[in-house]
């Protein structure tokens, strides 16, 4: 069981940072992968991907894939673009949650109620926040550290086996870490890098600081699962003013 634990993790953390799982895993997929000596220094990229690729396919058997009006806007928008390093991959959930994510195998999954909160503008931004965590390999590391909460080993060691992780402690144990992985330095990171990736793809250089402005919740709403994303930090609202100077900036210097 200790030996799979590493593997449980780091697939939860190379999800980027929205991503909800509750996956119910091959048991002698993850033996295989791990090998006897497994442990979170070892695991290897490939390792990680493969792993990742088997959980998407599984929230993608267990939600409502939308292939209609929301696909097709996905599929115009995105279609054009290519991130070097990975093949990009793109699915709709049907689901009003406010949420999206993307995964080091390249998968990309947007649930519907983000689409109806975003223009295209922002909706881009936020894919390119989400693939941004992906480039930067925030996720391994984030893994590597988990795998250091010796406390959480030891929760998840007395589980007894796979299969009792799999039906409730791992799902629970999942998206408190997806909620707290990122630091802000890495956060303000996938800011960058969302903003650099609509730029560069012909959008609004506005789009990223819209995009954060919309997730931030006002006068004590409620909070999406990807709202508590991009204001787990105190200095959220800074992130937002923070990509709007740098769009000021950058629409200054295109008119010099």
């Amino acid at each position: 069981m200790k030996k799979l634990f590493p593997l449980l993790i780091a697939v939860s953390m190379l999800c980027s940072c929205s991503i909800l799982s509750s996956v119910n895993w091959n048991t002698d997929a993850l033996t295989s992968a791990a090998g006897k000596a497994a442990v979170a220094a070892s695991i290897s990229d490939e390792q990680i991907v493969e792993l990742c690729r088997q959980s998407v396919a599984q929230l993608d058997a267990q939600n409502v894939i939308e292939t209609g009006k929301y696909y097709q806007r996905l599929k115009k928008l995105v279609s054009p673009i290519t991130v070097p390093g990975l093949t990009l991959n793109y699915k709709v959930y049907k689901k009003d949650e406010i949420n999206a994510f993307a995964c080091g195998d390249g998968s990309v999954r947007v649930y519907t109620g983000l689409m109806d909160l975003m223009d295209d503008n922002e909706l881009l931004a936020v894919i390119g926040h989400e693939i941004g965590h992906v480039v930067h390999k925030d996720s391994k590391r984030a893994m590597k550290k988990a795998y250091m909460n010796s406390a959480l080993r030891d929760a998840v060691a007395s589980a007894g086996s796979l299969g009792a992780v799999t039906s409730g402690l791992f799902g629970d144990l999942g998206e408190a870490y997806l909620n707290s992985q990122y630091s802000q330095k890495q956060e303000l990171a996938a800011d960058e890098f969302g903003f650099e990736f609509t730029v560069g793809n012909g959008y609004s250089p506005y789009s990223m600081s819209n995009a954060l402005a919309k997730l931030v919740p006002k006068n004590n709403q409620q909070q999406s699962k990807m709202s508590q994303m991009f204001s787990s930090h105190p200095d959220s609202a800074l992130r937002a003013q923070k990509m709007k100077e740098k769009a000021d900036a950058y629409v200054a210097a295109k008119k010099k």
